[in-house]
């Protein structure tokens, strides 16, 4: 059988088609500017990437045309809709309601949309994504797989603010953590690399890319991680500041005459590497600008990789030790340079890089520790479709 795995965004709309007997991606798509004019569709399938200009005035529209493609003749890979087992749907915060995947109902919606202020930029859009499926195919079973599901294993300690407790009863302000499916993901996927039973490791996952976390995963669970109540907190990522002392956005918000939404906004899409660089978010670029002698790209970097194995250590204290460390996402995966200089900084705890292995793994899945280090090292390219194909397909099957 097959899962249509979905990702909605407020006018997009990402897809792909998973075998769940091979675990291969079949076709994979991103349907664009939804909603607005000259929308399209791009489209790969057998390597072969196609594109279509379609207009969709809505996410509707939008599920109609992709499902179209996907038992098209010429474009897709399904004699019928009947090969789905159903649809996995990606939903970035699920609360404190959902520790794990659940199929749709319109109870889980309704509860979806009841947190959207902790995520408003992504629920709102997987809600969107799942009324108009239920619309276009109303006999598809579908299932909500939530970013947050994995850190529900959080002890309370480590997800209870020093703030007023009533706030977190009145309003459930607490840290949630994000990237769960890929922290999942990635930690079964080493512990098969090791041929190790998951209960028996204590992992450090690092997911490195535009956003970042960092998670402990001890007995297969998360412990801790570095997001907090939204993606914003934790480490230093491409345009988000992480973590702060609290008086800096308030000191902002006062110096600047800023309004909430402009101090959010500052921190999401102003700050970071891009805002202590003055680069660029992507890190190839201050990587580059770095090399070139930019000392705002140094800065940026040293910030970026010296909070990294911060949270790293906090993540090793957690679980009173380290197994394995891992390395995902674009960063993680072909930041060769940043892993050593992480680990680097690391070095006490045992962790120790073959550094001229390390430099030539990007993108692949390979062990870069040396063979004398206490630590194993992987990098490990993270799949969160798949997790998502997986936990929907095993849900369906019970």
């Amino acid at each position: 059988m097959k899962v249509l795995v979905l990702n909605s965004g407020s006018s997009s709309l990402k897809y792909q088609v998973i075998d769940m007997e091979t675990e291969k991606t079949l076709v994979k798509g991103n349907f664009e500017r939804i909603g607005q004019p000259k929308s399209f569709v791009t489209h790969k399938v057998n390597g072969i990437k196609h594109k279509f200009e379609r207009e969709a005035r809505n996410h509707e529209e939008a599920i109609e045309f992709v499902l179209d493609r996907l038992t098209n003749e010429h474009y897709g890979v399904l004699k019928s809709l009947d090969e789905l087992a159903g649809i996995g749907h990606r939903v970035v915060h699920g609360g404190e309601n959902f520790s794990e995947p659940v199929i749709i109902t319109d109870e889980v919606i309704e509860e979806i949309r009841n947190v959207s202020d902790l995520a408003p930029l992504h629920n709102p859009a997987a809600v969107l994504g799942m009324e108009a499926c239920r619309k276009v195919v109303p006999n598809m079973k579908m299932v909500a797989v939530f970013d947050t599901a994995f850190h529900q294993t959080l002890p309370k300690e480590r997800y209870i603010y020093p703030i007023p407790y009533e706030y977190y009863e009145k309003y459930g302000i607490r840290k949630y953590g994000f990237h769960g499916t890929s922290h999942k993901y990635v930690a079964e996927r080493v512990a098969m690399l090791l041929k190790k039973d998951i209960k028996d490791l204590k992992i450090v996952n690092c997911h490195l890319g535009q956003g970042a976390s960092v998670c402990a995963i001890q007995n297969g669970k998360s412990v801790e991680t570095s997001m907090g109540l939204t993606p914003l907190g934790g480490i230093v990522m491409g345009t988000r500041s992480g973590d702060l002392d609290p008086s800096v956005v308030t000191y902002m918000m006062n110096k600047l005459n800023l309004t909430p939404e402009e101090t959010e906004n500052i921190l999401n899409k102003e700050s970071g590497a891009y805002g202590i660089s003055r680069v660029s978010m992507d890190f190839r670029d201050i990587e580059a600008e770095a090399n070139a002698g930019g000392r705002h790209a140094k800065l940026a970097l040293k910030i970026f990789h010296n909070t990294v194995a911060s949270y790293v250590a906090k993540c090793i204290v957690a679980m009173g030790g380290i197994d394995v460390l891992t390395f995902t996402a674009g960063v993680g995966e072909k930041g060769q340079d940043s892993r050593e200089a992480i680990c680097e900084g690391l070095k006490f705890f045992g962790i120790k890089l073959d550094k001229e292995k390390n430099q030539k793994v990007k993108g692949i899945e390979a062990k870069v520790s040396s063979e004398d280090s206490k630590v194993v090292v992987y990098v490990v390219p993270t799949n969160e479709e798949l997790m998502i194909a997986k936990e929907t397909f095993e849900l369906l099957k019970k």
